[in-house]
């Protein structure tokens, strides 16, 4: 017997930036949103909420956090409540987590929302948050939180292949000019061109400050349904072809390559695989570019290019609108901010509103119709993938 068909039905963000917001406001201000933005829900309609939330106990000092959203957003679950946790793809396991459940007739219309709160008022503490997403007592006493790690990736990368700052500046001005047309966007309004970029402070050689996606508040949210109840609420559906995951590492000294994301190779193969679509079908990508060198490798590992081509893969135009496909048209995570559990949604968002065409025309893919979106996790040790159809049906 075949898997119920699961379709995006809808989906929004809410401004994602510095917010004086508490956690439990964004969760209101983000469920006060979804309801405008899919007119035809109901309240009573939703049946579960998966909640996307990498850090609240940390960074908003709340545990408990599904049943809290759930109430803030003014939702009663009578079948599924739950919280996922898998640090930068926190949003992206809330996704899968509802798709697997109505799959499975668990549910017949979830709500998967992701929140993050990470701007604390010392740095210093929000920094050692972060720093808990790695090996703590093994990889911390080496100072290996996020751009030490994936400084190190970069220089690994350029000595392999030759791969420039200049390369790295490309994908960086491509995703903050995306995010220019992107309203919710954390930099909407900064402008990031090429010599800029390659002028701002070092944080990590030789990663730059526009190389570091930014701590970033904020929240996002999809209605998933079931094969039956999709036309209620949308004629322009986009629906689940395929998902895959994989964890080879977590501890560093277990890494083996830093250039060869054999678990991106893996997870993608999967997601593709079961959508029965080879990377060269796809329109446009939603990539996690935690740092200008990861969507480098990106490109790489996902097949969109051979191994080491990826800086000229960027250079050349070849994901921009025009090129072989386009990546990161919302603005990525360097233009939109990384609110760590929100992220992978407010990537689904993109791509619903991108099938749609219900995004502004500078940004818009031509006829979009498969989507790839990837989230990575930790020291680039955990992927997630999921690929996306729009139109048709079940």
């Amino acid at each position: 017997m075949s898997a119920r068909g699961v379709a995006l039905v809808g989906g929004t963000t809410i401004p994602w930036g510095v917010r004086s917001a508490t956690w439990p406001e964004l969760a209101q201000e983000i469920g006060a949103a979804l309801f405008r933005a899919v007119p035809e829900l109901r309240t009573e309609d939703v049946d579960s909420l998966f909640l996307g939330a990498a850090e609240p106990e940390r960074f908003a000092f709340q545990s408990h956090v599904a049943p809290l959203a759930a109430e803030q957003m003014g939702l009663r679950p009578t079948r599924i409540l739950q919280r996922t946790e898998l640090a930068c793809a926190s949003g992206q396991s809330a996704i899968r987590s509802a798709y697997a459940a109505i799959a499975a007739g668990l549910s017949d219309v979830a709500v998967a929302v992701g929140i993050e709160k990470m701007n604390l008022p010392s740095m210093a503490e929000a920094n050692t948050a972060m720093g808990c997403a790695l090996d703590r007592p093994w990889d911390g006493p080496h100072g290996a939180t996020a751009p030490p790690f994936f400084a190190m990736v970069a220089q690994r990368h350029m000595l392999e292949y030759g791969t420039t700052e200049e390369q790295m500046a490309a994908v960086s001005e491509k995703n903050h000019r995306f995010a220019n047309t992107n309203p919710h966007a954390h930099f909407h309004e900064k402008k990031f061109p090429r010599d800029k970029l390659l002028r701002l402070p070092m944080v990590a050689p030789p990663l730059r400050l526009g190389d570091c996606s930014s701590m970033t508040d904020g929240a996002a949210a999809v209605v998933l349904a079931g094969e039956e109840f999709v036309r209620r609420y949308t004629d322009t559906p986009v629906w689940v072809r395929g998902t895959g995951q994989y964890s080879d590492f977590h501890n560093l000294a277990n890494a083996g390559s830093l250039t060869d994301w054999v678990g991106l190779k893996h997870a993608s193969r999967e997601a593709l695989g079961r959508a029965k679509i080879a990377p060269k079908d796809l329109d446009f990508a939603e990539v996690h570019d935690c740092f200008t060198i990861s969507e480098i490798i990106e490109y790489e590992s996902i097949g969109l290019c051979p191994p080491g081509e990826g800086g000229k893969f960027a250079t050349d135009g070849r994901a921009e609108i025009g090129g072989d496909l386009v990546v990161n048209p919302r603005g990525g995570l360097l233009g939109c901010g990384h609110p760590l559990g929100a992220t992978g949604i407010g990537q689904a968002v993109e791509v619903y509103q991108q099938c749609a065409h219900r995004v502004p025309a500078e940004r818009q893919v031509p006829d979009p119709e498969w989507a790839l979106v990837h989230n990575l996790s930790g020291s680039a040790n955990v992927h997630s993938v999921m690929v996306y159809q729009g139109g048709g049906t079940a």
